[in-house]
């Protein structure tokens, strides 16, 4: 029998002491960490506070970070446009991602863990002269951008299906181009969510902007799993992780470092 390599004999060992780790702070978690089958590939979206490609960090970036550690698995990282994220979570190429949300279509190929509760704005321009959604909708000079493939909160996924209708609505890779266009007018609105008001600050459109309220609830983000790839029982597991991570205090302290402590509590209350 061929043996094994120190390296591998190492890694695994490690492996075996990091989750022993996990079981003794808690038993409950003994029969329940995923399989680590094999390295799982992961990629995150540039979106703000929940990650920034520049600094390659954020808070999907801390989450991740964290249920890798618990997890003991190995993972390959990447950063891709939503919509290949979400081709590639249905296909099975990809295992996993970050703070999605989900609908009747995603729940067909994707299941979710979530770790996040927040709600969905409409950033208007203030010389657009508009004071509600419904006047936005009603004037056919206003137009809005979004990022191809995003989904939003009841009200304005139904805003964006009528402005798309009516070519109107613009689709772009990121929010950096959002905002660019926001700036020049090239846009007169997008839908923004709390991790995004830091560029709207650093790209100086505090002044030119105010926000609407959408009248929607607020929205569950979440890991998002591929179905093609991780059967059920070992989404389940990876659930556990995330909501062991809530129970425990962690994924408030990592939103702590993004905002104040009730702002951090609000975004986990759900």
């Amino acid at each position: 029998m061929k043996s094994r390599s120190p390296a591998v004999a190492l890694s695994r060992r490690m492996r075996l002491a990091a989750q022993l780790c996990l079981v003794l702070a808690n038993p409950a978690w003994a029969t329940e960490l995923p399989a680590c089958s094999r390295t799982f590939s992961l990629a995150f979206h540039d979106h703000g506070m929940l990650y920034s490609k520049v600094t390659q960090s954020g808070i999907d970036k801390d989450v991740a970070d964290e249920l890798i550690k618990r997890s003991g698995c190995r993972f390959s990282l990447s950063v891709m446009p939503r919509a290949r994220i979400w081709r590639s979570i249905e296909s099975g190429e990809l295992d996993f991602s970050m703070s999605g949300i989900t609908n009747e279509a995603r729940d067909k190929y994707a299941g979710f863990a979530w770790y996040l509760f927040n709600k969905y704005e409409l950033l208007v321009r203030k010389d657009s002269g508009v004071a509600s959604i419904a006047e936005f909708s009603s004037n056919p000079q206003m137009r809005i951008g979004g990022i191809r493939s995003f989904r939003y909160s009841s009200n304005l996924n139904a805003l964006v299906d009528q402005l798309t209708s009516q070519g109107r609505y613009i689709e772009v890779a990121d929010h950096e181009q959002l905002l660019a266009m926001l700036k020049r007018d090239r846009i007169q609105a997008m839908i923004i969510e709390p991790f995004n008001y830091s560029q709207v600050e650093n790209r100086a459109l505090l002044a030119l902007t105010r926000t609407l309220d959408s009248g929607d609830p607020a929205v569950l983000h979440g890991l998002i799993m591929s179905k093609a790839a991780l059967p059920e029982a070992e989404q389940r597991k990876w659930r556990l992780l995330v909501d062991g991570m809530r129970a425990d205090g962690t994924l408030l302290k990592i939103m702590r470092r993004y905002f104040p402590a009730e702002e951090a509590k609000a975004y986990l209350t759900f």
